[in-house]
């Protein structure tokens, strides 16, 4: 019986003392790789600016509208346009890497200011479309409107009213 006991203590000792392989521990190795997908720079072209026509106010105020997508000139309230000098929408055409996503950002003047220092209110611009674009796979090419609304005052001062706004296009 002692015999038995002696075995089994030598034997818990061997399973419990490390060996040399043990002791310095296996190394854990895997291979992974590394990879970089450069794009060409985006380029930004205007081809039009917006222009909201010419346009005769009333006692009543009132809106002008540009529509981003189709560049056609709606009013609402106490204004009325001239047919001859309908306006349009502001046009860019931009180019990048095939198949890659921008995003579009406008940022608009508050308002649009004469020489005489009278102003306009800019209601707001709109893109003719989401604010994420692809770039053709072809082209390598992409199109964007712009569009927006005029506030108008009841007997607006005559003038030449102008700003300018920005868009911005960068890689998503």
């Amino acid at each position: 019986m002692g015999t038995s006991k002696l075995m089994i203590a030598a034997l818990a000792a061997a399973l419990t003392v490390p060996t040399g392989a043990q002791a310095a521990g296996v190394p854990a190795t895997t291979d992974s790789g590394g990879k970089a997908l450069i794009l060409v720079p985006l380029t930004l072209t205007k081809i039009d600016d917006l222009d909201f026509g010419t346009v005769i106010p009333s006692s009543v105020s009132g809106v002008v509208t540009i529509n981003a997508t189709t560049g056609a000139r709606s009013f609402a309230g106490g204004v009325t346009g001239i047919s001859t000098v309908a306006g349009n929408r502001a046009e860019f055409a931009g180019a990048g890497s095939p198949s890659q996503q921008v995003i579009l950002a406008l940022s608009p003047p508050a308002q649009l200011t004469s020489a005489a220092g009278d102003t306009v209110d800019v209601l707001g611009l709109t893109l003719n479309g989401s604010a994420i674009r692809t770039i053709d796979p072809t082209t390598r090419a992409f199109f964007v409107g712009v569009g927006g609304s005029l506030l108008i005052g009841g007997d607006q001062p005559e003038g030449d009213y102008s700003a300018d706004f920005s868009l911005t296009a960068i890689y998503q």
